[in-house]
């Protein structure tokens, strides 16, 4: 029971300021008492004003008070101390990096939980109360703890802005609407919400549709394109397919012609040396008959040389011996030029084609500039609707279809 006691002494004897317990305390005429320093520094914030205010209950005086040190309430504080309590504040009260601090804590900041209008200052549930219990703040508006009074203050009159200029778009203060806002369209700043706060609803609803419009066209988008990657790889498959067996055609042709050519090198060579071998062996019995010739010239018996005579007279060789002529075509050249011209051609038709292949390429699109619209293909008329307009095996797609129907 004693313990209850001593903890409603703490809190009757914490300073309304530093929520600790008073040091060199002081009672102001209005009856609140703070620390020494606590009161003294408030009041040396108001100096420039010449009118100071109780922290507590927001009574003023004029001239500044002069303040002494309780005595007797400094004993009791005393005792408390040697109690070894302190009044300390809840730790779930104290200020983080991203509260707004209470404007009359000192040392260690609590947790402001309103900020007011009128005093353009934020409290803490402490330094609060005031502003619950005291007839002097009925008229003070309190809103959620900000940092932001400066901007709710007209910064040509120092007036809290409350009234609304529908001419000009912003808010002024009273002052405002008898100067440089005379004669225009105002109205409180409560109804000048109330109007913005309607056509807020109307942009949101706008809003909201737009996002809605725009979603769908994304998923659309993004079908679209997942849908275009697979008909690009089937084309880049097919494409590589066609210039395989492209390839290989010209690959076989050129082994056909490199082979009709060995064949009438062999040929030719062939006929050529069963010539030649024919002629190495009429030139060998001719240089045989001619050397019986020069051995017969030389004899000088008459019988023997008319005996001889007649063997060396009748005539040797192969009578169904050809005469030689000599064709003027003995290279290839015009085979050469025929598949230089053949290359040429080719290259001059594919340059032709690929131009075309190209132009259908680049026409192959997702969005139609300059406006968005989704371009679909074809293959959702099926099968038959596809293959008529891409005139490829339809084996080609069936990967691609099971794929995108996957998704």
């Amino acid at each position: 029971m004693a313990e209850a006691n001593i903890s409603v002494a703490q809190d009757q004897f914490s300073c309304p300021i530093c929520l600790d317990l008073i040091k060199d305390p002081v009672a102001i005429s209005c009856g609140h008492t703070f620390c020494m320093a606590c009161i003294n520094g408030c009041w040396d914030q108001e100096d420039q004003k010449g009118v100071y205010s109780c922290p507590q209950c927001r009574q003023t005086f004029t001239p500044r008070p002069v303040v002494s040190k309780n005595s007797m309430l400094a004993e009791v504080v005393e005792t408390l101390k040697k109690t070894g309590l302190q009044a300390t504040r809840p730790a779930h009260c104290s200020a983080g990096p991203e509260d707004v601090e209470c404007d009359f804590c000192t040392g260690r900041k609590s947790k402001a939980i309103k900020s007011c209008l009128v005093c353009l200052a934020s409290f803490c549930e402490t330094h609060l109360q005031p502003h619950y219990e005291s007839p002097a703040f009925k008229k003070h508006k309190l809103v959620e703890a900000s940092r932001r009074l400066q901007e709710q203050i007209c910064s040509r009159h120092d007036k809290l802005l409350e009234v609304y200029c529908r001419t000009d778009q912003q808010c002024i203060c009273m002052l405002c609407t008898m100067d440089e806002h005379k004669g225009h369209d105002t109205v409180s700043v409560a109804a000048g919400r109330a109007d913005k706060q309607k056509q807020l609803l109307e942009m949101q609803g706008n809003s909201k549709q737009r996002i809605q419009e725009r979603e769908k066209e994304l998923q659309e988008l993004i079908k679209a394109m997942e849908t275009h990657k697979l008909f690009a790889q089937a084309a880049v498959q097919e494409t590589e397919r066609i210039f395989t067996e492209l390839i290989k055609f010209i690959e076989r042709r050129c082994s056909e012609l490199t082979a009709l050519i060995r064949a009438q090198e062999e040929a030719a060579v062939s006929r050529a040396e069963e010539v030649m071998k024919q002629l190495e062996q009429e030139i060998a019995e001719l240089k045989r008959r001619d050397a019986e010739m020069e051995e017969l010239s030389h004899t000088e018996d008459p019988v023997r040389f008319l005996q001889s005579f007649q063997s060396v007279a009748t005539p040797t060789g192969s009578s169904n011996l050809p005469i030689i002529t000599f064709s003027s075509t003995l290279t290839f050249e015009d085979v050469i030029t025929s598949v230089s011209q053949l290359r040429e051609n080719v290259e001059e038709c594919y340059n032709a084609e690929f131009e075309k292949i190209s132009s259908g390429v680049r026409d192959v699109q997702i969005l139609s500039p300059p406006r968005i619209t989704i371009k679909m293909p074809r293959y959702v008329e099926g099968w038959d609707g596809l293959v008529h307009k891409h005139p490829v095996k339809k084996s080609m797609f069936e990967p691609f279809f099971k794929e995108l129907h996957k998704k």
